[in-house]
Order: C-alpha cells, then sequence, then structure tokens
C-alpha cells in the first residue's frame, strides 16, 4: 500500500541545501509556467478589448500552457523532480515519494512562482488584470469539482507513468512533453468550462493578485484530491507489478 510508505521527514531536511534548491528550482519553473500561461490569456484579452472568450481563445490557451509546463518540467526534472503543481506534489506524497516537510517546500516555492509570475505580468502591461479562474455560466461548483478531479487524474497519472514509475525505461526522455500535452488536452476539454487548472499554484496566484477568492477552494480541492486518486490508483496496480510478456506468447 503506498500509503504505508508515507513519511514526515526529519526536521533538519526543511533548511538542507538540498531540499531548498529542489524548492527553488519548483519556484523557477512555477514562475515560467504561469508566466506563459497566464500571460497568454492576457495577451487575448488585450486583442479582443476584452471580449468573451472563443474557441481560439481556448486554443491559444492549451498551447500556452502545454509549452509552458513542457519547459517548466524540464528544466527543474533533475533538480527536483520537476512537479510545478501542489497536486503532483501531493501525490508524489501519497505514493511515499516524497517526503511531507520536502513537499510542503515545494508548495511554497510553487505559490510563490505563480503570484510573482502574476505581479510581473502586472507590471510589464502597465496593470492589466491577471485574471483569477472562475466558473462559466451553467456550471456549478460542483460541476467544477469534478472535472478538476478528473482532469487531474490524468495528469498526475501521466506523471506516474513517465516519471515515477521505476520501470519507465526510455519513456522517462518524453516525460516532459507528455506531461505538456495531458494539460493542453484537458484544457481543450474543461477550459470552457471552469479554466482547467489542474494546479492549485496556477489558481493561487492570479487570486491573490487580483483578490478575487470566488470558488477558489474548487481549484485547491479537486486537484488534490483527483491527483491523490492517481498516485494510489497507478501505485496499487502497476508499480510493483512487471511489464514482461508472458512466455510463449
Amino acid at each position: 500500500m503506498p500509503i504505508q510508505r508515507i513519511a514526515v521527514g526529519r526536521p533538519e531536511e526543511a533548511y538542507h541545501p538540498d531540499a531548498l534548491k529542489a524548492a527553488l528550482a519548483e519556484f523557477f519553473s512555477a514562475l515560467i509556467f504561469v508566466f506563459a500561461g497566464q500571460g497568454s490569456g492576457m495577451a487575448f484579452n488585450k486583442l479582443t478589448n476584452d471580449g468573451s472568450t472563443t474557441p481560439a481563445g481556448v486554443i491559444q490557451a492549451a498551447l500556452a500552457h502545454a509549452f509552458g509546463l513542457f519547459v517548466g518540467v524540464s528544466v527543474s526534472a533533475n533538480i527536483s523532480g520537476g512537479h510545478v503543481n501542489p497536486a503532483v506534489t501531493f501525490g508524489a506524497f501519497i505514493g511515499g515519494n516524497i517526503t511531507l516537510l520536502r513537499g510542503i517546500l515545494y508548495w511554497v516555492g510553487q505559490c510563490l512562482g505563480s503570484t510573482v509570475a502574476c505581479l510581473l505580468l502586472r507590471f510589464a502591461t502597465g496593470g492589466l488584470t491577471t485574471s483569477a479562474f472562475s466558473l462559466s455560466s451553467g456550471v456549478s461548483v460542483w460541476n467544477a469539482f469534478v472535472l478538476e478531479i478528473v482532469m487531474t487524474f490524468g495528469l498526475v497519472y501521466t506523471v506516474y507513468a513517465t516519471a515515477i514509475d521505476p520501470k519507465k525505461g526510455n519513456v522517462g526522455i518524453i516525460a516532459p512533453i507528455c506531461i505538456g500535452f495531458i494539460v493542453g488536452a484537458n484544457i481543450l476539454a474543461g477550459g470552457a468550462f471552469d479554466g482547467a487548472s489542474m494546479n492549485p499554484a496556477v489558481s493561487f496566484g492570479p487570486a491573490l493578485v487580483s483578490w478575487d477568492w470566488t470558488n477558489h477552494w474548487v481549484y485547491w480541492a479537486g486537484p488534490l484530491v483527483g491527483g491523490g486518486i492517481a498516485a494510489v490508483v497507478y501505485d496499487l496496480l502497476f508499480i510493483n507489478q512487471t511489464h514482461e510478456p508472458l512466455r510463449g506468447v
């Protein structure tokens, strides 16, 4: 059971140089990712004079987030594991792949990176609004909650399959692009309903800078539940199982 491998960590881990460097890498990766993703939305609003979202806008957001996350994961993969997302960190914690103390450092780095990215965007664009995630008309908080669970399940499941599984082999080489692709695909699927966050840090920065906390809990609870479920499912079904073909087949 993955739950049996959960570890709090030793107190000195909170200030160990390697852990602090990993948290700093998460900070920069989140900054890069959120600057690209949130910036693409601000650019779209400027080009359309704050017009309503169109299919082209959703595609633009999907591409920007997919490309940005691909880079964000790649540049920190060898330092922190390239989580760039509190839900991924939580999933890794549930699977016993990171301690609680180190995970908290990651969360702080990710949320700070998102906040700084939004502050930089506001300054660089002359004070344009960094819009917080919100629900579309006709979408309830429970609709969004389920959407975030399912989309984040797909994301964290992909992280486990391509980056965490000890048997990943050469698949690990393309892990960053696979992770970016699933986020882009989920934005195409869910972006029109609730913005398709899948990442509490991505939601936290814009909400803090714009001070708009409407339904913000959905963008934490949904991803954390989805990430935790993905970790348990993948770990139980596949981590300790071989993928060797049956003899004689």
